[in-house]
């Protein structure tokens, strides 16, 4: 008996986490007030499509000026650390030790300079995607290839040009890998800061129906920030492997001699 592939496996562990979504509800092994039924999380959702759709834009405009800081300024700084060796000795152990703080107890600082507005949460997610993207960046420039940054020195690149035209493309493979999990990072921020503090968003309506233990709404805004995440990373991972050509690039060129090599040392020679 052939084994499912892992897509059809993944596939049927969604349908069987949906099922037990809509039917331990409905046999009362699970309390509605804990878990609402499938059925009525999305009547619910339906119903009151105006205002997720409204609350969802606002989610939607924080995240994107969010990803632009965390992966704008993560890329640049990453580029920036990895590529210079002075900036790398100095700050890449204060990135690092700096990623291990839990980023959100920072957020009352945030609220207190910016205010309980938009611009908190923008600076506080972009803030808390920024660190994976930039020491995964700073991890793909290291492993970059030496002889193609001294070609381009000796062509008289300047340090812009090659973190430009070098540094970056032969580093997006592991910059990509950052994005991802940098993206995720910074959606959770914007949901967890609109969760504490704000007047709209997905977050706030959590907060919102959680409060007069509106379970099905409460769902519903879950299951909207879930899609939203799982929309992201399908996206990531499309980019991924469009660029994979990137990954193998290098070593076909290194491959190819060394087959032509075996092949000549393996032919006996003709007298």
């Amino acid at each position: 008996m052939r084994r499912p592939s892992p897509a059809a496996a993944r596939w049927l562990i969604l349908v069987a986490l949906l099922l037990l979504w809509e039917f331990l509800p409905a046999t009362r092994i699970v309390p509605e007030l804990f878990l609402p039924s499938l059925s009525k999380t999305l009547a619910v959702l339906w119903s009151d499509r105006a205002e997720y759709g409204r609350n969802l834009l606002v989610t939607l405009h924080e995240v994107a000026l969010a990803m632009v800081i965390a992966c704008g300024a993560g890329i640049l700084a990453g580029a920036l650390v990895g590529g210079i060796a002075v900036l790398r000795n100095l700050l890449l152990p204060v990135f690092s030790s700096l990623y291990a703080v839990p980023i959100v107890i920072l957020y009352p600082i945030f609220t207190a300079w910016l205010g309980i507005g938009s611009e908190s949460k923008i600076a506080f997610a972009g803030i808390y995607g920024f660190f994976p993207v930039m020491l995964s960046t700073a991890a793909g420039i290291r492993t970059i290839d030496p002889q193609l940054l001294l070609a381009a020195r000796s062509m008289g690149a300047t340090i812009g040009q090659q973190i430009a035209r070098v540094i970056i493309p032969a580093s997006i493979p592991t910059v990509l890998t950052g994005l991802r999990l940098g993206g995720a990072l910074t959606i959770i921020g914007v949901v967890v800061s609109e969760m504490l503090t704000a007047a709209a968003g997905i977050g706030y309506l959590v907060t919102r129906f959680r409060t007069i233990l509106d379970s099905p709404r409460v769902f519903a805004a879950v299951l909207l920030i879930l899609v939203l995440s799982v929309l992201f990373d399908v996206l990531a991972r499309m980019v991924e492997r469009r660029t994979l050509v990137w990954q193998t690039a290098g070593r076909q060129g290194r491959t190819i001699p060394a087959r032509a090599a075996t092949a000549a040392t393996s032919t006996p020679a003709v007298a």
